[in-house]
C-alpha cells in the first residue's frame, strides 16, 4: 500500500483496509488539531489508488471493512469516488461496508442524488467532527461550520442513507464555557439524531494554536472531574432514537459504551459514583491519543 504523511482513522475502523486516496485535511485549521499541519491537501492519484485496490484484493481477505483515508474523501469529485467505490465492490466482494471521514463542506458539495448513489455504492457510514454544539466555541476552535450547519449536514447525509457518527470533545470549550458547551452539544447531537456518537477527551498537541494558548496561560485544561461534569451534562442532553453513545476513546478517564435511550439511567448513575470517588478513573499514564 502506499501511504503519505500522517494516517489517521476512527477507532472502530482499526481493522478496516485503511485505503488512502487523499493526502491531509481539506480543512486543516482546527485549533487543536496538529495532524497535519504543514501539509497540504491532495487527492491521490487514480492509477495510485487502483493499485492499492489490487494490493488488497490479494493480501487483505480477511478485513471486511474499507476506510478511506485521510481527512476527507468524501471531498473527492463525484465521477472519481464513484469509481473508486466501484473498484472496491469489483476486486473486494467480500467487504460489506465503506467507511469515510466528511465534514459539512464537503456533504454541502454533493447533492442529495449524489449522496446516495454514494451510499448504493457502498459508502455506508460517515464520521463527521462536531467537536461542540456550542457556536462561540466552535469559532474559537476554528472549525468552519455553525451548530446549524452541523445540524443540517449530518441531517443530510442520514436522510441519503448513511449511518452517521460524530465525535464531540470534552473540555474544549475551556473552563469559562464548559457548561455552554456541555449542554449545546447534547442539543445538536439530539437534532442529528446520529447512530453513534464518540466523546473523546482533548489531550493538547504542541505546535498547535490551541497548546500555544495553554502554555501562555489563555485557555485552561480542564481536569478530570471537570470531563467528566461535562461528559454528564453532554449525556443528560442527547437523546437518541437509537443510537450507540461511545466514551471509551484511549484519551477518557471514565469508559462508557451506551445504548441510548435504554442505559441512560444507568450510565448517569455511573457518572455521578465516579465524581463522588466511589469509581476508579483511568491514570493520567495510561491515557492517549
Amino acid at each position: 500500500m502506499h501511504y503519505e504523511g500522517n494516517i489517521i482513522r476512527p477507532p472502530s475502523e482499526a481493522n478496516s483496509i485503511l485505503l488512502q486516496v487523499t493526502v491531509g485535511c481539506s480543512h486543516n485549521k482546527c485549533a487543536f488539531c496538529g495532524t497535519y499541519r504543514g501539509e497540504r491537501f491532495k487527492i491521490k492519484p487514480d492509477d495510485v489508488i487502483m493499485a492499492d485496490i489490487a494490493f488488497a484484493a490479494q493480501y487483505c481477505k480477511r478485513q471486511r471493512r474499507v476506510f478511506l483515508c485521510d481527512g476527507d474523501a468524501l471531498i473527492i469529485p463525484q465521477k472519481r469516488l464513484l469509481a473508486i467505490l466501484q473498484a472496491i465492490r469489483t476486486q473486494l466482494p467480500w467487504v460489506t461496508r465503506i467507511g469515510s471521514y466528511a465534514n459539512t463542506k464537503s456533504i454541502a458539495m454533493k447533492s442529495d442524488e449524489e449522496l446516495k448513489t454514494l451510499h448504493e455504492n457502498g459508502l455506508g457510514i460517515l464520521y463527521m467532527g462536531l467537536e461542540s454544539g456550542d457556536d462561540q466555541t466552535l469559532m474559537a476552535i476554528n472549525k468552519g461550520a455553525s451548530a446549524e450547519r452541523m445540524i443540517a449536514m449530518g441531517r443530510k447525509a442520514k436522510q441519503a442513507g448513511f449511518k452517521v457518527s460524530i465525535t464531540v470533545i470534552l473540555g474544549v470549550a475551556g473552563r469559562e464555557r464548559s457548561e455552554a458547551h456541555a449542554q449545546a452539544t447534547g442539543r445538536v447531537l439530539t437534532q442529528i439524531d446520529p447512530d453513534y456518537v464518540g466523546a473523546l477527551s482533548l489531550m493538547l498537541v504542541p505546535n498547535t494554536p490551541m497548546y500555544e494558548d495553554y502554555r501562555t496561560g489563555r485557555f485552561p485544561l480542564l481536569g478530570p472531574d471537570e470531563m467528566l461534569r461535562e461528559l454528564r451534562t453532554i449525556f443528560a442532553e442527547t437523546h437518541l432514537t437509537q443510537g450507540l453513545f461511545h466514551a471509551n476513546h484511549a484519551s477518557n478517564y471514565l469508559p462508557i459504551r451506551a445504548r441510548l435511550p435504554r442505559d441512560r439511567e444507568a450510565v448517569l448513575a455511573l457518572i455521578d459514583k465516579a465524581l463522588a470517588g466511589r469509581v476508579a478513573l483511568k491514570p493520567e499514564w495510561m491515557r492517549g491519543l
